[in-house]
């Protein structure tokens, strides 16, 4: 929802929930950790009662273990926590399942695949950036589908989402989803228009001929 109107950000997720979106994708970001300002838990808990999707909540802050209770409490259902964050990506995870969230890790374009090796069993999903995280309507960066590829090998058999967020389209959806990402993240891919529904198919069929070329 970060390339949703922020003037009207319940009516813009009752839209996109009405559209066939499957989550809700909040980015919060500090101004210290990215150089941008957004949504904090108020916010989060304002949006809760607009919609029963799943509220994926991608925190883009640093530190980040004091707010994660903040947003657990306010209605997230699935918190991701950035490797470059922290030293202790290992207890952030804890903290989230702690409140009984499913907790993931992203990587920013200049993190290696392999900060994930020694937490990848306490993950339920691993957000890939395919642009640097701080503002929407990015390029999507090509150098990121060898690193989706690398993780969709660690991740072997596990049960483990590989989540991608960045230049999401219906040209970059094939890609991503070939490589091995199954949950895509779009901003300006869907709310460039008022066809929500249009843009969230298009995204989506696009994403299908991926899986069908992987």
């Amino acid at each position: 929802i970060l390339s949703a109107d922020f003037a009207r950000l319940g009516e813009e997720v009752r839209a996109v929930d009405k559209a066939g979106a499957d989550w809700i994708h909040i980015d919060v970001m500090d101004g210290h950790f990215v150089p941008n300002i957004t949504i904090g838990p108020d916010v989060v808990k304002a949006l809760r009662p607009h919609t029963e999707k799943p509220f994926d909540v991608h925190l883009m802050i640093a530190p980040c273990d004091p707010y994660i209770e903040a947003f657990a409490k306010a209605g997230a259902d699935q918190i991701t926590v950035h490797a470059e964050a922290g030293p202790h990506l290992d207890r952030s995870l804890q903290l989230i399942r702690s409140f009984g969230k499913h907790a993931g890790v992203s990587l920013t374009p200049s993190t290696p695949e392999s900060a994930l090796e020694y937490v990848i069993d306490k993950v339920d999903h691993v957000l890939v950036m395919t642009v640097n995280p701080g503002f929407g309507g990015q390029t999507f960066i090509p150098a990121q589908l060898d690193k989706i590829r690398a993780i969709k090998k660690m991740i072997g058999s596990r049960p483990i989402h590989i989540e991608v967020d960045g230049g999401i389209h219906v040209e970059t959806a094939p890609l991503v989803v070939e490589a091995g990402a199954n949950a895509l993240v779009s901003g300006s891919g869907v709310f460039s228009d008022d066809r929500y529904a249009e843009n969230i198919k298009a995204i989506r069929d696009a994403a299908m001929r991926g899986r069908v070329a992987a």
